[in-house]
Formats: structure tokens, C-alpha cells, sequence
């Protein structure tokens, strides 16, 4: 397979995984800031890829998809760590309200009643023990060496 063609087929894998998050949604399953945060470099591929389609320059342009997909990859194992408590999440999203403690009743009601529904910390679906983000971190992994494979070969 060619360059070109790697480098779209990785561009392609990302919208695909950009679509399946959007068909979750869709189909009720609200993503946590995390889960979002993961989609932004799927979508910088999207874009990579679309310029590769557009001026046919392989090499830098799949270096820069390269690391998109594995800045994807990246994001989603710190999710997956999130949720299986191997390290905290980010306290705003994963049930932490600070130091109750030391804040006044008031405080402690708006910090409540400012925290998202949807936990980072808690899995809302998984398939063969992966959740979803785990299964983007695998997916974008592969993306991640295809676009390292179309780098490669469009020397």
C-alpha cells in the first residue's frame, strides 16, 4: 500500500472512531470531559489526512498525524487509569469536590451543584473487558503506526 494511502486510511480510522463516539452519544451514553478531550487529535488527523488528499504531501504532513493519533492514545490510558483508580482524574470530573472540610456549607452547594453528571472515574460500557476509552487507546495506537508506516515509506 502506498503512502498516501496509509496516510488516509489513518485519517479515515479517526473519523470512524470520531463517528462511533458520536453514535454513543447519540444512543445515550454522555461522554465525560475526558472522553472529549480524547476526540480533539482524532480530529486533527481528520484534518492531517484531509490535507495529505489535498496537496499529496505524505512525509511531515504523517508525522503530524502520527502524533495526534498517539497524543489520542495517550489521553485515552490516562482515562483508563482514571477508571480502573490506577491514579486520580482530575477532581472536577471524577467526584472530587476539594476539601470539604474547610469550605463553608454555601461553597460546598455551588462546588455540588457545579460538578458534571458524568463521573471520568466510573466505565459506561465496555466490550471483552475494554471500556471505551480503552479501546480507543488501542485503536489510536494502531492508527498511531499506520501514520508512522505511511511516514516511512513516502521517503
Amino acid at each position: 500500500m502506498t503512502a498516501r494511502r496509509l496516510a488516509l486510511l489513518a485519517g479515515a480510522g479517526s473519523a470512524g472512531l470520531l463517528i462511533a463516539a458520536l453514535g454513543f452519544q447519540a444512543a445515550g451514553y454522555a461522554p465525560c470531559e475526558l472522553c472529549i478531550l480524547q476526540r480533539w487529535p482524532h480530529v486533527a488527523a481528520v484534518v492531517v489526512a484531509g490535507l495529505v488528499w489535498l496537496t499529496g504531501r505524505v512525509r511531515a504532513l504523517a508525522m503530524l498525524g502520527m502524533v495526534a493519533a498517539g497524543a489520542a492514545a495517550g489521553l485515552a490510558l490516562y482515562h483508563v487509569g482514571v477508571e480502573q483508580a490506577w491514579w486520580a482524574g482530575p477532581s472536577h470530573c471524577s467526584g472530587g469536590v476539594g476539601d470539604v472540610a474547610r469550605m463553608s456549607l454555601q461553597d460546598l452547594t455551588e462546588r455540588l451543584n457545579a460538578a458534571p453528571v458524568v463521573r471520568c472515574d466510573e466505565i459506561a460500557w465496555s466490550l471483552l473487558g475494554l471500556s471505551m476509552a480503552g479501546w480507543n487507546a488501542l485503536c489510536s495506537a494502531v492508527l498511531a503506526s499506520l501514520w508512522g508506516l505511511a511516514a516511512t515509506r513516502a521517503r
